[in-house]
């Protein structure tokens, strides 16, 4: 540990310290750690990576809901979901979100970051972000002009095949939805299969793709099992962090800069704990206001998924295989084997871009068509063949919170996204499930016989669907923007990603985000690591 029984300080200065080892923290670790001068401190709440279930695709099942891999959160009470609170997986584990996420690769479309730069972000359209996406990927196509081979973020073809995901294809070609080959050039509409971070059928996260190469550095210092509790200042500037391990506690210094990268969720939390957010909220629960900043933890924004499940005939999907001792066997086998088959599959093997509405520039709706199904999320599968088409709102309208309620460090955030709060998102709602139920009705499908399980048939009058979807709806796990990004006095950081009104402390994580982007967010969170990581290197604003 090199540490002072004494005092409990960290022997040396670090020029950085990054609060969170996860699909950020991972990549500035690596970055940063490149110049020998640079020395630098790795904190991480959660312990190793390495373990079966996150090398496994299939294994996010296991580390969704598993304590040694997941902070365990929950939502509070939704009213748009007719009160219910939702599991909100955050990843406990070096690589973070990346080691029990669903390895999907999507970058979002053009427009999202023009139109970051047009809220007041000079330095983020998608001319000036795409580089940053090139950087670090190692395509499995190789170079082009939108793509690059010899990075260290894999980008591959799923390892397993499903004739009824493509008989949905050709079914929503039927309706103009028509097949894409690119969803990462910038313009996402259309379907096809998603591309995912895998290496040869295994999982590949920000821990195997950045931090391992960089721990042989003897600038590099990484602890698991680290919390931070809270910021140490000098006045106006962050000095350092206090954090604990293994029931001590610790202050490591920082000669240059703070990085918090601990993501949309504990990155607001841990400044509120230290005394930077809203000033009242604070005083309320007895901290000392450091910095009154009130757009902390405001502006949550999340993909709300509506789950519609339909049985089938005459198909082949997970359902049957994994109800019957000989298709579990004769998976692990072919996994065993080759890494491929089910066991090395994404959650969501097929994508679909569209409109809800004909008169949109850009698709508003993302599909994750899946070959399986269940009651619910977590519950076991149906016993009878079934898939299920999972369908999003891209840009919600509803804006939610994520704030502190209480100084104690163990206790998770408030958690509030607010789905459904506005009129608009209730409307692109309901469209979509009517979209839905129209591509069900396609000719290519008349042989596999579907039927509507959920929401149901019966579920037609507008007021009994809405109903219905806040009975089935539920997170796709992408939280951003609790420290939105900007120009104007209201922002928690700018352009440069440097909190506002303090100094030595940067913001470098989803919750960075103005605007949700339109699509998966892991791609998105390494392209801002890696653009931060060039700032930081040139110094520059």
């Amino acid at each position: 540990m090199n540490a002072t029984a004494e005092t409990g300080v960290l022997e040396g200065d670090y020029d950085y310290i990054i609060v969170g080892a996860g699909t950020a923290g991972c990549v500035l670790a690596n970055r940063l750690s490149e110049n020998p001068k640079n020395r630098i401190l790795l904190l991480e709440a959660g312990g190793s990576d390495n373990y079966h279930w996150v090398n496994i695709p299939v294994g996010y099942l296991f580390c969704i809901g598993n304590p040694r891999t997941d902070w365990m959160m929950k939502t509070e009470s939704e009213p748009g979901l007719n009160g219910r609170a939702l599991v909100y997986p955050r990843g406990k584990v070096l690589g973070g979100c990346t080691s029990v996420n669903g390895m999907i690769y999507m970058r979002g479309q053009a427009a999202d970051y023009d139109h970051w730069r047009q809220l007041g972000n000079p330095g983020w359209s998608w001319e000036d972000v795409l580089p940053y996406f090139l950087k670090s990927e190692d395509h499995h196509g190789g170079d082009s002009t939108h793509h690059r081979s010899g990075g260290e973020w894999k980008v591959a073809r799923q390892r397993v095949s499903w004739e009824i995901l493509r008989a949905f294809q050709e079914a929503a070609a039927e309706f103009d939805i028509m097949p894409r080959a690119d969803f990462n050039d910038g313009n996402n509409e259309g379907s096809g299969f998603f591309e995912v971070n895998q290496k040869k059928g295994v999982r590949w996260n920000t821990a195997k793709g950045f931090l391992r190469p960089a721990l042989g550095r003897p600038n590099l210092r990484v602890l698991t099992g680290a919390r931070t509790d809270r910021l140490q200042f000098d006045g106006r500037r962050v000095t350092g962090v206090k954090f604990h391990r293994l029931g001590q506690s610790y202050v490591a210094t920082a000669r240059g800069e703070v990085l918090l990268a601990a993501g949309a969720i504990n990155s607001p939390k841990l400044l509120e704990l230290s005394g930077i957010g809203r000033g009242e909220l604070l005083r309320r629960h007895g901290i000392d206001v450091i910095h009154d900043s009130p757009g902390i933890g405001e502006n949550l924004q999340d993909h709300l998924q509506i789950r519609t499940v339909y049985r089938v005939s005459n198909a082949r999907t997970l359902n049957t295989l994994a109800n019957s001792w000989f298709g579990k066997a004769a998976m692990a086998m072919e996994y065993a084997l080759f890494r491929s088959g089910p066991l090395s599959m994404a959650p969501s093997q097929f994508g679909m871009f569209t409109k809800s509405d004909p008169a949109l520039a850009t698709p508003d709706l993302e599909y994750h068509v899946q070959p399986l199904s269940t009651d619910r999320l977590g519950d076991p599968l149906h016993p009878f063949p079934a898939i299920t088409v999972s369908v999003c709102n891209l840009r919600p309208d509803s804006i939610g919170t994520c704030h502190i309620i209480g100084p104690d460090p163990d206790r998770q955030p408030a958690i509030r996204p607010n789905y459904l709060a506005t009129e608009a998102d209730r409307a692109v709602a309901l469209r979509a499930v009517q979209q839905v139920r129209q591509i069900m009705t396609a000719q290519t499908l008349l042989k596999y016989r579907p039927a509507e399980i959920l929401p149901g048939p019966q579920v037609s009058a507008d007021s009994d669907l809405l109903h219905a979807i806040g009975n089935i709806a539920t997170t796709i796990f992408h939280p951003v923007g609790t420290c939105r990004m900007g120009s104007d006095p209201a922002a928690v950081v700018g352009p440069d990603l440097r909190l506002q009104g303090l100094d030595g402390i940067r913001v470098v994580d989803a919750s960075i985000m103005p605007r949700i982007v339109s699509g998966n967010t892991a791609a998105p969170v390494i392209m801002i690591a890696e653009k931060a990581a060039d700032m930081i290197r040139r110094g520059n604003a």
